[in-house]
């Protein structure tokens, strides 16, 4: 049998690990555009939508629809950067259990 306390010790440092991972992420914020820079949306660690900067010359009549659909390109934008930051963040933490098929380590 392997040494159960050296276990529980790798167990316990990898815990804390993903808890300082969650933390991290928590404080992440990351940004997404389209249209060329003309929408930028900034997104919490969370995934919350904290901001949305729009160029001034979207804000012409009949734009709505063009203004909407850059919104969303740019929220996709950066959900992806978001998603792929996170995804790092835990296989980092997790270290050589990353890949493994852990239930509740997704990665």
């Amino acid at each position: 049998m392997k040494d159960l306390g050296g276990l529980m010790k790798q167990a316990q440092a990898m815990q804390q690990k993903l808890a300082d991972a969650q933390a991290r992420l928590a404080e992440m914020v990351v940004e997404g555009t389209s249209g060329g820079g003309m929408v930028t949306v900034v997104l919490k660690g969370s995934g919350e939508l904290a901001e949305v900067k729009l160029d001034e010359s979207l804000l012409a009549p009949g734009e709505g629809e063009v203004i909407s659909d850059l919104i969303v390109a740019a929220h996709a934008d950066a959900k992806r950067k978001l998603d792929a930051k996170q995804a790092d963040l835990m296989r980092e933490a997790a270290g050589p259990l990353a890949g493994m098929g852990i239930p509740g380590l997704k990665f």
